[in-house]
């Protein structure tokens, strides 16, 4: 979630519109092979960790306060967001989209992004940016970095700012709008924080009564949206109907502020606990089937590798500010 941020988040990721069930497990969409996603159709998954309580190792440290990991298939990079102090009469915070070249090359990808939630698109040629700067959700195209505007506002009035995203594999992008990031601009959603879809540039809201909502996850058969709650600690979930409209809402799991999340090709969900620095996992059911630590903090994770199975995590690092850190799993991202 980035408090910090005055407030944090994450990520997109593209999911495909069926699926089937097989041993209880969700299996991967046969149309996560036309995006180039690694979930295998009609495959079974057993369990993604190798133990209840897993560490990831730090990969580099330094950062400000990183958020948004998303990865880059095409390249075979990790794009993520570092956002830096608040600055200015608003007390916005900037942020720059940075790219991670494995093992261990880092470089800025994008300066001035004004991101925090980061998720490549179903095509692979631009990335979706939750953009604070501006209050927006924005598009940065990966060849030229030119920048458009995804959904501007609702109702005629300005997001908080958005936070976290993911997108459906008919291009519906679901996101959050806390208000850690809007710093001393005009509250123009009238207290309320929301969750709000958007589909060929018309907005819509699907909840305006969680507080400070933070990562947003679609199921791998896109039938199911999960969205953290960091001000009330419980994860929900709404059914997704087939023309992208949501049902009523039910709680899915508690934990302590929710954060950034992600889910792999099982339909396992990654769920951060920003002030325990432990990444929750759960199973489809809701069972929780063990936790992976990074630092003191945490605020956001993506799957990517050329497997789609190391779990990248950005947290708090060792002296001090942030970092990347990772683990490999079982089961792939799905898509990672």
């Amino acid at each position: 979630m980035a408090h910090r941020r005055t407030r944090r988040h994450r990520r997109v990721w593209t999911v495909a519109a069926t699926a089937t069930v097989i041993a209880g497990s969700a299996a991967p969409s046969a149309a996560s092979a036309t995006t180039g996603a690694p979930c295998t159709p009609g495959a079974t998954y057993g369990s993604p960790l190798p133990g209840r309580a897993v560490t990831a190792e730090l990969v580099k440290g330094g950062f400000t306060f990183l958020e948004g990991p998303t990865w880059d298939r095409r390249t075979g990079t990790l794009l993520l967001s570092d956002m830096q102090n608040p600055a200015g009469p608003q007390r916005v915070q900037p942020s720059t989209m940075l790219r991670y070249t494995p093992p261990a090359t880092f470089d800025s990808f994008i300066a001035d992004a004004g991101s925090n939630g980061l998720a490549i698109t179903a095509d692979g040629t631009r990335v979706l940016a939750a953009t604070h700067d501006n209050r927006t959700v924005s598009a940065y195209d990966l060849a030229d970095h030119s920048r458009t505007t995804v959904a501007a506002g609702y109702l005629g009035h300005a997001f908080n700012s958005p936070n976290d995203l993911t997108t459906g594999a008919d291009g519906t992008t679901y996101f959050s709008d806390p208000d850690y990031q809007r710093g001393n601009r005009a509250d123009e959603q009238g207290g309320r924080t929301g969750v709000f879809r958007v589909h060929d540039g018309v907005v819509s809201l699907v909840d305006d009564t969680l507080r400070e909502p933070n990562g947003v996850v679609l199921s791998p058969d896109g039938r199911t949206l999960y969205v953290g709650a960091t001000g009330n600690d419980v994860i929900v979930k709404y059914a997704v109907r087939a023309d992208g409209s949501t049902g009523d809402r039910t709680t899915f799991a508690s934990i302590r502020t929710p954060d950034g999340a992600t889910v792999d090709c099982a339909g396992n969900l990654y769920w951060i606990s920003n002030s325990e620095g432990l990444i929750h996992v759960f199973a489809p059911s809701g069972a929780e089937l063990g936790t992976i630590s990074a630092g003191r903090t945490s605020t956001n994770a993506a799957f990517g590798g050329p497997d789609g199975q190391t779990l990248y995590i950005t947290s708090s690092a060792p002296g001090g500010g942030f970092g990347l850190y990772r683990t490999h799993l079982a089961v792939p991202g799905n898509p990672y």
